[in-house]
């Protein structure tokens, strides 16, 4: 019965499918540039009704201000890249990134529900979304799938060796 977490490159764990390559890569580039962007007025404002509205992350305007919280999340962004990074080489980092991001992309997924202006009202409402923030969020649905790919890829353990009777 002991069968141990196991942790591994998530691109190596999955065999010839160095498909995950591109999943780790894009999502890099991503944190990289998003994580990048927190650093300026324009990106810190863009963000301020998302984190406003935000029943999980709201209090990080109480505590740093607009551009503060801004930092904090793009320090926050810019070392989940560098643990991406970092997971090509090393397992704990493979996992911990994609955990990282998985977290991240559960969290912006719930600005559907607290942010104003997501559902279109002259389309009705909900399932109609806005453009923006509606189909802005959306993506983010994608982004979840990746980074849920590399951390099941990245984590082995006794529950994946179940086998049915």
């Amino acid at each position: 019965m002991s069968n141990p977490v196991r942790l591994q490159i998530a691109e190596r764990g999955a065999g010839s499918l160095n498909v995950l390559a591109l999943l780790r890569w894009a999502l890099v580039v991503v944190f990289l540039w998003f994580g990048g962007m927190k650093f300026t007025a324009y990106e810190a404002a863009g963000i301020a009704p998302f984190i406003e509205h935000s029943p999980i992350i709201s209090w990080l305007h109480a505590l740093f201000g607009v551009q503060g919280a801004s930092y904090v999340i793009g320090i926050i962004e810019l070392s989940t890249a560098a643990a991406l990074i970092l997971g090509a080489f090393q397992p704990v980092f493979s996992a911990l990134g994609a955990a990282m991001s998985a977290a991240t992309y559960l969290i912006t997924l719930t600005f559907f529900l607290s942010t104003p202006g997501v559902a279109e009202a002259t389309a009705g409402g909900f399932p109609a979304i806005s453009a923006a923030p509606g189909q802005f969020l959306l993506k983010d649905l994608v982004l979840l799938a990746a980074s849920l790919c590399l951390l099941s890829a990245s984590v082995q353990g006794p529950w994946l060796n179940a086998r049915k009777p």
